[in-house]
């Protein structure tokens, strides 16, 4: 059984967004109190498993004092407070994060990434076509999952679930510096050579599509990864005792990925090598008619 730690009750902090008064438990994130008050905040490197990284800056809100605008996905409520989300000041500047990171990386399947550009209306092309990029072939080197480091935007989340918030393997890290720096197993080594204990947790918290699973690669390049088509089924693992929840996405009757809910005690959106890839067995149709 796991073991739950129960908080003292949380006072509430009175705080105004957009001149609307709003009450947050003391703690909390300006994201978690747009979210509640029902704003739209775009964020990409924000993930609800893991501490915040301030990497993407697409968050960005403006504190009535401040000098400079805020990261709402780290930025604590505080009493009294007054946040302006939508000034003008803040959307040119999500409008030019967007610029650069969409002139620079490959967007195309970053959940919302197109409807934020329209909406700050955003123009990546003005950078011309010389824009720096990685202009790097996936990573294929496993059965696994794949690493397409053109569409990565250096948010850290994969490293922070690999090292020591999560799975403390520290199997990836951050290689080189400035506009050098990128996510790299040690020495840039193939994935089958370094520690990796493929459970897969980077998958989960990547924003870009980055890491995939290696049957969404597949399908996204034959053209058949639909995910409109796709159903999502919550059971238990049944590899061992501990319980952990997995969500099988399926397609044409086809288990085509495995996550876990975020919100689940037990895994935390986190599970090993076979609850994230051991689906594979069930869907052995040589094997199982033997």
């Amino acid at each position: 059984m796991t073991a739950i730690p129960l908080r003292p009750p949380r006072r509430l902090v009175d705080l105004t967004l957009d001149g609307e008064p709003v009450r947050a438990p003391e703690d909390s994130t300006l994201l978690d109190a747009c979210r509640a008050a029902g704003k739209d905040v775009p964020t990409l490197c924000q993930g609800d498993t893991l501490t915040p990284k301030n990497a993407c800056r697409v968050c960005v809100v403006e504190v009535e004092g401040a000098r400079t605008l805020a990261p709402a996905c780290s930025r604590r409520v505080e009493q009294g407070m007054e946040v302006r989300t939508d000034t003008e000041r803040a959307r040119h500047s999500r409008k030019v994060v967007l610029e650069l990171l969409a002139s620079s990386t490959d967007l195309s399947t970053t959940p919302r990434a197109a409807e934020w550009i329209e909406e700050y209306g955003a123009e990546p092309d003005r950078f011309g076509a010389d824009a720096a990029r990685v202009d790097e072939e996936p990573k294929v080197d496993n059965d696994l999952y794949v690493r397409d480091y053109d569409k990565c935007i250096l948010c850290y989340k994969c490293v922070d679930a690999c090292g020591e918030q999560w799975q403390n393997t520290f199997a990836i890290a951050v290689a080189g510096r400035g506009f050098d720096a990128r996510i790299s197993t040690e020495h840039d080594a193939p994935l089958t050579d370094s520690a990796c204990v493929y459970c897969g947790n980077c998958i989960e918290v990547c924003p870009t599509g980055a890491l995939s699973f290696k049957t969404e690669f597949d399908m996204r390049t034959a053209g058949t990864w639909d995910e409109s088509a796709q159903t999502e089924t919550t059971t238990v693992c049944a590899y061992c005792g501990v319980g952990c929840n997995l969500t099988l996405h399926v397609q044409d009757n086809e288990i085509v990925k495995v996550t876990s809910p975020h919100d689940n005690p037990v895994t935390h959106g986190n599970l090993c090598i076979k609850g994230r890839f051991g689906y594979q067995h069930v869907q052995n149709h040589a094997q199982n008619r033997d």
